[in-house]
């Protein structure tokens, strides 16, 4: 049920701002045009797309909370719960702000890494994943799996897809029918890994009862 809304929502959100971005391309002079683009692209910054990306993520590390409330002080995980409620909580708080575009600028690099801000997001995310290696061997298969796909479906979208991002924007710049694309592509992602992270918390949550 839970997964059924969600993704009936991330396909509302995902097909308006497909629509404003033909629609931007067609008229892009147009008043209306302009608002409705600013409300509802994946592409802009502080709208509806990103209130409802940010709002997934920080329900997760509410889920991931309840779930390390939920074990016994001392017990195995529990602190690797907070530590997925801390990071979600934070991830949530960079797509309301930005904060990983602080990032980028330190390397002088091109190409897939235009955007060298992925350097370090990737650092990080090496570095989560072998330290949470254990973790998720410890989990059941079914809670296992589910976290796992929201991981690789949320990071694809989130570091993977800034590569070619980052080679289409050196290349031809912000104002073609590539970038919007693939930047909508990107943040559909996203909001699909938001989901499923956001499902398989709830199921896991529901498990500890």
């Amino acid at each position: 049920m839970l997964r059924g809304r969600l993704l009936v929502a991330v396909g509302v959100v995902a097909a308006l701002g497909l629509v404003v971005e033909m629609w931007a391309l067609r008229a892009p002079d147009d008043a209306v045009t302009n608002v409705m683009w600013s409300l509802f692209s994946l592409s802009a910054e502080a709208n509806v797309p990103t209130w409802f990306a940010s709002s997934l993520l920080l329900a997760c590390a509410v889920a991931a909370a309840a779930i390390a409330t939920r074990i016994e002080h001392g017990a195995p995980w529990r602190r690797h719960w907070w530590g997925i409620a801390v990071a979600l909580g934070w991830v949530s708080l960079d797509e309301a702000v930005g904060l990983h575009e602080h990032l980028g600028g330190h390397v002088h690099v091109g190409g897939i890494l235009y955007f060298d801000w992925v350097i370090w997001a990737a650092l990080i995310v090496a570095v989560l994943a072998v330290i949470y290696l254990p973790f998720l061997r410890a989990l059941s298969s079914p809670a296992r799996g589910r976290l796992i796909i929201a991981a690789i479906v949320f990071v694809s979208g989130a570091l993977v897809m800034e590569l070619p991002l980052g080679w289409w924007t050196e290349r031809a710049g912000t104002d073609s029918l590539g970038y919007a694309l693939i930047d909508w592509v990107e943040e559909t992602l996203e909001l699909v890994g938001a989901s499923l992270a956001l499902v398989a918390l709830v199921a896991q949550r529901r498990m500890l009862r």
